[in-house]
């Protein structure tokens, strides 16, 4: 069984120590999209506050909100990349965070040095890596080319490569942050059905998007985020109609 729950979670990201909010403290909170708060005499910016979620098996998830809401945040709480200031979160089930596509990359590696350093940040052991490397070569298309300096790559070549490696192997809990895609037409085509396959085989999937379509497609239920508090917990329709309520212009933008 997977499982997400999160208790009274709040994420804060701490500026300053001083008395007074400063200029320059606005704007970086307003770049965050939280709110100006002071816990025990240090001034933050408060980007999550009191998350109460339960997601389990079977459920498809959908984050909406406008840009600041919270979303990437929250799926990173989720994911273990940040732990919460305030509250709890338990995870039950093996999490892959489609998050950043070139974490653990580096540069003067080869793409076969590359696809063993991001998949063991993936948490992934020696023989899981073994037994999908050959995989991973093959579905990258980028033949000998895995035997040179990723710096050698173009940046679509940089692109297959990883987007190979994050989902070559399968989770219990997928946290997907807007859709994925890589290179060429032909190759974009392929990524769609290999990520539509995973999330078909997936316990759990939580996918943020302002994309109307693609969060029909892959959800069956949805939460609304504003200023870094669900303010709408139900259905993906439901989710939308309320979306669509609140924000008839922008939604229409985005879904065009």
């Amino acid at each position: 069984m997977a499982l997400i729950r999160i208790e009274n979670a709040s994420v804060d990201f701490m500026l300053a120590s001083r008395a007074r909010t400063s200029f320059k403290d606005t704007l970086r909170a307003m770049a965050i999209g939280g709110f100006l708060r002071r816990a025990h005499g240090q001034l933050g910016v408060s980007a999550l506050s009191n998350i109460n979620l339960e997601i389990k098996d079977g459920d498809r998830v959908g984050i909406l909100g406008a840009n600041g809401a919270g979303k990437t945040t929250l799926l990173k709480l989720m994911a273990g990349i940040l732990p919460p200031t305030e509250g709890k979160i338990r995870i039950e089930g093996d999490v892959s965070a489609l998050l950043s596509l070139y974490l653990g990359a580096t540069a003067e590696n080869t793409g076969y040095e590359n696809i063993v350093s991001r998949a063991r940040l993936m948490g992934r052991t020696e023989a899981e890596i073994n037994a999908h490397y050959a995989e991973i070569a093959e579905f990258s298309e980028l033949g000998d080319f895995l035997n040179l300096p990723m710096k050698t790559y173009s940046a679509g070549m940089s692109l297959r490569l990883m987007f190979a490696v994050a989902t070559a192997f399968e989770p219990d809990i997928l946290i997907l942050d807007e859709w994925l895609s890589a290179g060429d037409d032909a190759f974009r085509r392929k990524a769609a059905d290999r990520l539509n396959s995973l999330i078909e085989r997936t316990r759990i999937v939580v996918f943020a998007s302002h994309s109307r379509q693609m969060l029909k497609q892959v959800c069956n239920k949805a939460i609304i985020l504003e200023h870094g508090s669900a303010v709408f917990a139900g259905s993906i329709d439901d989710a939308l109609d309320e979306r669509a309520k609140a924000a008839p212009s922008q939604l229409a933008q985005a879904a065009g």
